[in-house]
């Protein structure tokens, strides 16, 4: 009957109720009755949030937008919280037992810059045109043609990226509990279907702030506790070069941002700086943190420009601070994770993990594969024999999996419960973000302009409910196919290279450049969408193909999602300048409010020194360059 899917995902529905439930692999940790209290809370005051604020969602202004009612701190915490779901935890936290420091690319030059432009640039011209979404904003400023595209586009984007979230969060309980992942998957998206459901963005954003502390309060214990028990940032760094200096030339590169970088097979992430600067510090991170209505949305829910303006500055203060909370445990788990032997326990990635998938005598199914898989994966010799030989410690955990293994080493009874919470937590703020934004979009950016113009205010508002229910059934689905990929970041970057990329292309041509037309910015968009995705297929049918897209042969995959970024901005560009050359374009009169040359920009009164956004955004950009001084 479900032949046509994937194995992993049909396998999921003939289950019957007493095997879901049941236990899916022995537990790594046992909770107490004070961490099933803690978490049982937590659930409780979620659902609580929804139906309180079901009433303060009736109208689409409400529902959608949270009545604009939002302050600098309420909107920047949110800001920052809804890109701190749990693939954001496990995912880089596995990238940096991959890679190092490298990993904090990401949420600095990957960030920060991003962050800023966003609140002292582009907020003027989101917040001032009233728009409910970046699709929107496309409409007004092409026509409905690039609306549609990027609408679609989107609601694409955010289902996969939600479906991640969901199946990192139920990696996390098949790990840390034992709970089968199934089981896992159904209470976590059952439980963000009710909250924001009932209570739309409003809902949505009090629980991120919530989620934001729980985060940090649980998350935080891990690297305070790991560092007292390596020596200190010396002491692991001295530990870390021991044990890896079998499998890589100089272990120095994991402690170093830039220095590396100068050549592709000089550091573990096989990145050059080329990359790293134009096309994550330029293409990926403005397209994610610029154009990405996710994260744009909480800013447009602020009470008045000022405060859109200061929420993302605010923001930036909190990103540079998460590595010490994500990328941190993963440089802990290279020295601190250890087998019941005492042993050095050894993560792996999800295809050695895949090659060594045990048969029904909880032997290695494919000897040879496994073998193979773990000799490129440079596992050491004492570990591929224990694999091979099955028995204690033979168990694989993939990179993605860090995370949850040192909060089971380091967290106690009361402590654990509030550590899986925080994961908790972090799954819900990134789903939650994930299921909102489709719903805004998929309400105004597709369903009133394409289907039903003419519905009732509570008609849109029934809409965006149902919405967010088939956004939930559909994310399930996309869990499983999660599993079909590498791990957790190979499929989150790929996605932002494919989708992102030629978004950012067409917003900032046709803000900063009058001549921009409709036809150019569509199609810039939907071209740039084609190029980006045909050469990932590429990549994909052929990977020799990797060393013609990111430059070197020594390319690692997370150079091919930099480059392939870069590549495809560049390409959406040139059709937007080309196609507008011989285009006739729109009366500079009918840009006001939607392209810098052709606005006035409202007068805010005269604050205080300290209260200017440019004063506080000053003091992020120095904090910035110290940082990647210091780390150099």
């Amino acid at each position: 009957m479900f032949d046509w899917l994937p194995s992993s995902l049909a396998s999921a529905f003939p289950v019957r109720v007493p095997t879901l439930l049941a236990m899916g692999a022995s537990p790594l940790a046992r909770l107490g009755a004070l961490d099933i209290v803690v978490i049982c809370v937590y659930f409780a005051m979620v659902i609580w949030i929804g139906f309180y604020l079901k009433g303060k969602s009736n109208t689409s202004e409400e529902f959608f937008m949270a009545g604009r009612e939002m302050t600098a701190w309420i909107a920047g915490l949110s800001f920052v919280s809804a890109n701190l779901g749990s693939l954001e935890l496990m995912g880089w936290a596995g990238s940096a037992y991959q890679y190092g420091i490298l990993a904090t690319h990401w949420y600095w030059i990957g960030a920060i810059p991003a962050m800023l432009f966003l609140g002292l640039v582009m907020m003027p011209f989101y917040y001032v045109c009233k728009t409910h979404s970046v699709p929107g904003y496309l409409d007004l400023r092409y026509d409905g043609r690039a609306r549609s595209v990027a609408a679609v586009a989107f609601a694409i984007e955010m289902i996969l990226m939600s479906g991640v979230n969901m199946f990192a969060m139920a990696v996390v309980m098949k790990v840390v509990l034992g709970w089968d992942i199934n089981f896992s998957i159904l209470v976590s998206s059952f439980a963000v279907a009710v909250y924001v459901g009932l209570g739309g963005l409003r809902s949505a954003i009090f629980n991120e702030v919530l989620q934001f502390v729980l985060i940090w309060g649980g998350a935080l214990l891990v690297p305070i506790l790991g560092l007292m028990q390596a020596g200190g940032f010396d002491g692991l760094k001295s530990r870390i070069m021991v044990n890896l200096q079998s499998t890589f030339p100089d272990p120095t590169s994991y402690f170093h941002l830039w220095r590396d970088t100068g050549h592709f097979a000089a550091n573990p992430m096989g990145v050059h700086w080329t990359g790293i600067v134009f096309g994550l510090g330029f293409v990926i991170s403005f397209g994610y943190w610029t154009t990405d209505f996710l994260v744009v949305q909480r800013v447009l829910a602020a009470h008045n420009l000022r405060a859109a303006r200061m929420a993302p500055i605010i923001a930036s203060f909190f990103k540079m601070a998460v590595p010490f909370i994500v990328i941190l445990p993963g440089l802990l788990g290279l020295v601190l994770l250890q087998n019941n032997d005492g042993s050095r326990r050894e993560l792996v990635g999800e295809d050695v993990v895949a090659a060594c998938s045990l048969n029904g005598g909880q032997q290695v199914a494919r000897p040879e594969d496994c073998s193979a898989a773990m000799e490129r994966s440079k596992v050491t010799p004492d570990a591929q024999r224990k694999v091979l030989a099955g028995g204690p410690d033979s168990e694989l955990h993939t990179y993605n999996q860090v995370l949850p293994l040192m909060m089971v080493r380091y967290l106690g009874p009361g402590l654990l419960g509030l550590g899986i919470t925080a994961l908790i937590a972090g799954f819900m703020s990134g789903m939650a973000g994930n299921v909102s934004a489709f719903s805004t979009v998929w309400t105004y950016d597709i369903y009133r302009p394409m289907i039903n113009k003419t519905a009732s205010d509570s008609h849109y508002v029934m809409v965006g409910r149902l919405s967010i229910v088939v956004g939930v059934i559909v994310s399930i689905g996309a869990a499983y196919l999660v599993q079909q990929f590498h791990g957790i970041m190979d499929y989150v970057q790929a996605l932002f290279s494919i989708f992102v990329a030629p978004l950012l292309a067409a917003i900032l041509w046709g803000m900063f450049w009058k001549r921009a037309t409709a036809l150019a910015g569509f199609l810039g968009l939907f071209l740039g969408i084609l190029f980006s995705g045909g050469l990932f297929v590429w990549i994909k049918l052929n990977p020799a193909n990797l060393a013609i897209v990111a430059l070197s042969d020594a390319a690692k995959p997370m150079a091919e999602n930099v480059f392939r970024a870069l590549w495809a901005f560049l390409f959406a560009s040139v059709i937007i300048v080309l196609v507008s050359m011989v285009t006739k374009p729109k009366p500079v009169e009918e840009l006001s409010g939607l392209n810098y040359g052709a606005t006035v920009l409202p007068k805010e009164e005269a604050v205080p020194f300290y209260q200017r956004e440019w004063m506080w955004a000053t003091i992020v950009v120095v904090i910035f360059a110290v940082l990647n001084i210091m780390f150099w």
